[in-house]
């Protein structure tokens, strides 16, 4: 649909509630020369921030009685990879 600039001026608060409910295009001219478009905007709706996985994970084995793995932290196998690195020597000026 095309429409003048100066009756869309008149009209415009009708003509963007018409594109809204229509969802079409709607043409404004100036002159006959088409110089804007009017388009409804789309519906952009994001997903909930909360809730948005729900049901998307799943449990494998006993969460609650959870055997008992030492940690490299508890046994030391691993205290080699925290020692001391020597100090880098400062350059001369």
């Amino acid at each position: 649909m095309n429409i003048n600039a100066a009756q869309f001026k008149a009209k415009c608060l009708k003509l963007i509630d018409e594109v809204a409910a229509t969802r079409n295009p709607l043409i404004i001219t100036k002159r006959g020369k088409p110089l804007a478009k009017l388009v409804p905007i789309e519906d952009q709706k994001l997903p909930p921030l909360f809730g948005y996985m729900k049901g998307t994970g799943q449990i494998l084995g006993d969460i609650v009685n959870v055997p008992h793995d030492a940690w490299a932290a508890e046994t030391g196998e691993e205290d080699h990879l925290y020692t001391a690195t020597p100090a880098k020597k400062k350059a001369a000026k």
